[in-house]
């Protein structure tokens, strides 16, 4: 069994510690927080540490905090030539400090506090310097998912940039259409079903062929009748650069 100890306490931390307890292949022996009241309801309070010192001997520590925090916590751990990786997207493994054997164990998902998620269908983005820590960190991520890839610092920027796009920017442009649903008194609600057909389309179509609507069509009547219809400069600007965007089929501007 491999023996791993968490370093955080915030949302990816939390649903790692929640994930591994089900796993038959790895222990959580400890936890590092400097708050033991975020981590006492997922773990036994003897299991959870805030001194540097008395981290106990794993195979495997897992630092789940900020990007910038990551070099300074690494800094601080008490030993040397142990695994240590941390669960950024876009931090290089430049961050860990280089006392210690470097990796990266990367799920790509969003993790909201509170809201169950089943890691088996989470993609894990792993990377390190040596290959036999490579074979430690697929045990890891394939007892709790069933999504391992092999993936660069350059390819995990790549995918990071592009979940930004079609996860944080997507939800960006859902709060715009529930503002402009309330704005008219209108339920948002009733863009749900639209919203979980065009996610499910992309099962079995490209985003280029799932796309529609009125800039793929060319509708240049629709199109200045929504230009005009929008009277929030901040939603014009993106109306128009989107817009604009799908004409070109993605070219500059």
């Amino acid at each position: 069994m491999i023996k791993i100890t968490i370093i955080g306490s915030g949302n990816v931390a939390q649903h790692l510690i929640d994930a591994f307890a089900k796993s038959k292949a790895v222990e959580i022996i400890q936890v590092f927080s400097r708050s033991q009241k975020q981590i006492s309801p997922f773990l036994d309070s003897s299991k959870i540490t805030n001194d540097w010192n008395a981290l106990a001997e794993a195979d495997l520590y897992i630092i789940a905090v900020s990007d910038d925090a990551i070099f300074n916590v690494s800094s601080q751990l008490p030993f040397e030539n142990r695994l240590v990786v941390h669960t950024s997207g876009s931090a290089p493994l430049s961050f860990l400090n280089d006392k210690n054997r470097k990796g990266v164990f990367y799920p790509l998902q969003t993790f909201t506090k509170g809201k169950a998620i089943d890691f088996k269908t989470i993609p894990f983005c792993l990377e390190t310097q040596l290959e036999s820590d490579y074979t430690i960190l697929e045990k890891v991520a394939s007892s709790i998912s069933d999504n391992v890839n092999a993936i660069n610092s350059h390819q995990r920027k790549a995918l990071h940039v592009a979940a930004v796009f079609v996860n944080n920017f997507t939800n960006y442009l859902y709060q715009l259409g529930n503002d402009i649903c309330q704005e008219n008194h209108v339920s948002f609600d009733i863009l749900k079903p639209l919203i979980l057909e065009t996610a499910e389309k992309l099962l079995t179509l490209s985003p280029k062929d799932a796309q529609t609507g009125p800039a793929k069509r060319n509708d240049i009547s629709t199109i200045e009748a929504h230009e005009s219809f929008l009277s929030d400069e901040n939603q014009s600007t993106i109306y128009k650069i989107l817009t604009q965007s799908i004409q070109n089929h993605g070219k500059k501007l």
